[in-house]
């Protein structure tokens, strides 16, 4: 299993009138901690766009507990349970400063080649560097 934590300060602009970070910002919130997940181990979309993979989203699901507000120091925890495939499956918990879960989430997304636009497998360098996170160990 693969985790990662980004942190994100929430600016005044990703709040509503009530100073509650509006809800659709947690998609962009996922976005970066996927991007930064990716970086943390070598590797960035820039490189796989490069080599002909894009990746988008095919489901997105946001679970809301308490609202974050304005100048909140968030963690989003990622989780990747399962090596990818064609598919990529993340899971995301974003807690505040007190360690108080705000949201839970999920975002599933496909490779696709940008020649063909159809569905390809995982990139091998990503695979490669996914391995050490996933191999069983013997107790």
């Amino acid at each position: 299993m693969f985790t990662h934590e980004t942190k994100i300060r929430v600016r005044y602009a990703e709040t509503d009138q009530m100073g509650y970070v509006y809800y659709g910002n947690f998609a962009q919130y996922y976005e970066v901690a996927r991007v930064e997940s990716m970086r943390s181990f070598g590797l960035t979309y820039k490189e796989m766009e490069k080599d002909g993979v894009m990746m988008p989203v095919l489901k997105l699901v946001c679970n809301y507990f308490k609202p974050a507000k304005y100048d909140d120091l968030l963690s989003i925890k990622l989780c990747l349970k399962k090596m990818p495939g064609v598919r990529i499956h993340f899971y995301f918990e974003t807690y505040n400063e007190e360690n108080i879960l705000l949201n839970t989430g999920e975002v599933e997304l496909v490779f696709i080649n940008t020649v063909t636009k159809r569905p390809t497998k995982c990139p091998q360098n990503l695979l490669d560097k996914l391995a050490p996170y996933f191999i069983k160990k013997n107790s």
